[in-house]
């Protein structure tokens, strides 16, 4: 499953959220199920960055949101409030 978790981030703050967005994704790539992850900017909105991350399912994905809730967390007003699970229903390559 793919997990997608969009953020908004001032300009100001992009250093801040970097720093603490790698700490998220390394949090998450420590738990059982993750397959990969990145760190993604817009290149049409550069306020507008992904954090995204694969999964061998929904239930790992879910563990690791509450093991990573600390980190998470000064994160979170930055965060666009919108589901960010997703099943794969058709794949190619």
């Amino acid at each position: 499953m793919l997990a997608v978790i969009r953020y908004s981030v001032p300009e100001a703050q992009t250093d801040q959220y970097t720093t603490q967005a790698r700490e998220i994704l390394d949090l998450f790539a420590s738990q059982d199920g993750f397959v990969r992850g990145q760190v993604s900017r817009s290149v049409d909105e550069p306020n507008l960055w992904a954090l995204v991350s694969e999964w061998e399912g929904a239930g790992f994905y879910r563990r690791a949101l509450s093991s990573a809730r600390m980190v998470m967390y000064p994160l979170m007003t930055l965060m666009i409030n919108e589901p960010s699970g997703y099943e794969q229903v058709y794949a190619k390559g």
